[in-house]
């Protein structure tokens, strides 16, 4: 079972949400059966704040950001981007906004520490520095 513990409220621009709104209809078009990551996220997606891309806070994880994470159960501290299925290379540190470490970091902010669960137990990130986010760099509609 994949959750998040506590939920908390993130921030997507109105770009982001469309266009992972359209990823999560060609999923469930391809699914045989629902996807337990995927009802999670969208749950935490249906209730998240969505502002437009001009006026997302400069600390927002959105797609195509850049974020360090450290790794609570391992002690290290790693970047990741995060971008959209078609680009996404785990050993290149893209990590997908469809896989459970990318639905937790996306909307949230350096401070957070992002949570979700699966079938190998409990994961614990802490947002330790947004290094990039194309909005605040001036770089819209990636």
């Amino acid at each position: 079972m994949t959750t998040e513990m506590p939920t908390k409220t993130i921030t997507i621009t109105e770009l982001d949400r469309q266009r992972i709104e359209r990823l999560l209809v060609e999923f469930d078009a391809r699914a045989a059966k629902p996807d337990e990551h995927l009802e999670w996220f969208r749950k935490k997606f249906e209730q998240a704040t969505i502002v437009p891309q001009e006026e997302v806070p400069a600390d927002v994880v959105t797609m195509n950001s850049t974020v360090s994470l450290y790794d609570m159960d391992f002690d290290v501290t790693e970047c990741y981007t995060l971008v959209y299925p078609v680009n996404a290379d785990i050993f290149a540190n893209r990590v997908s906004v469809l896989n459970p470490m990318g639905m937790a970091i996306l909307g949230h902010r350096p401070g957070d520490v992002a949570r979700w669960k699966n079938s190998h137990g409990e994961h614990q990130l802490e947002l330790r520095e947004l290094v990039y986010q194309p909005e605040r760099e001036g770089v819209l509609n990636l």
